[in-house]
């Protein structure tokens, strides 16, 4: 389910600290039910990379078409990423995040892990289109009662990073976010 910005912006993550330069593209609640001690099964979960394989046919096309287009108009270049054309987040951490662990034994390729806590988890990636954040959290969803929470945070690069975000925004919710909201659901449900 998509949410307001505040279910973000009103809580108290570590990511404000460090991506305030960032917009909010998307907050979403998971369906992802479970104890105050479930958010490192979330976190793996993600890790899997069973996006957009996992996902219907149309999502896993628009996904290939993506990855085309980027070849074809150099958008994914080395020079166009982390550490060349923008500065990685992980550079602006407080002493105290720089030290968490992101996981060594997980692939969150195209994204790098920026860091982890308990209830927190921010990896990033860049392309001459954007550096974005994925924000994963784990939210009291009641008494003892937790779920997941997802945002997506973007920093345009100038009209053309702009243009081309507002052209995907209706891919990414007729197609996109709804297949990975039900692959995340169904993974979940499975490893239950």
């Amino acid at each position: 389910m998509k949410l307001a910005d505040t279910a973000h912006t009103t809580r108290s993550w570590r990511i404000h600290e460090v991506a305030g330069d960032f917009d909010i593209e998307d907050v979403w609640a998971l369906e992802t039910p479970g104890g105050p001690d479930d958010f490192a099964r979330l976190v793996k979960q993600f890790s899997s990379g069973d996006f957009p394989a996992g996902a219907p046919l149309i999502v896993r096309a628009l996904w290939a078409l993506r990855w085309k287009l980027g070849a074809l108009f150099r958008l994914d270049e080395r020079d166009s990423g982390l550490d060349s054309r923008v500065e990685s987040i992980r550079d602006r951490l407080p002493d105290d995040l720089r030290d968490t662990p992101t996981g060594p034994d997980e692939d969150w390729l195209p994204f790098t892990p920026i860091y982890r806590l308990d209830d927190e988890f921010a990896a990033e990636m860049a392309n001459s289109t954007m550096h974005g954040i994925l924000h994963l959290a784990w939210v009291e969803d009641g008494p003892g009662r937790y779920r997941g929470q997802m945002a997506v945070l973007v920093r345009p690069n100038g009209r053309f990073g702009r243009a081309y975000m507002g052209f995907i925004k209706p891919f990414r919710y007729l197609f996109v976010y709804p297949a990975l909201m039900r692959l995340i659901e169904r993974k979940w449900k499975a490893a239950s």
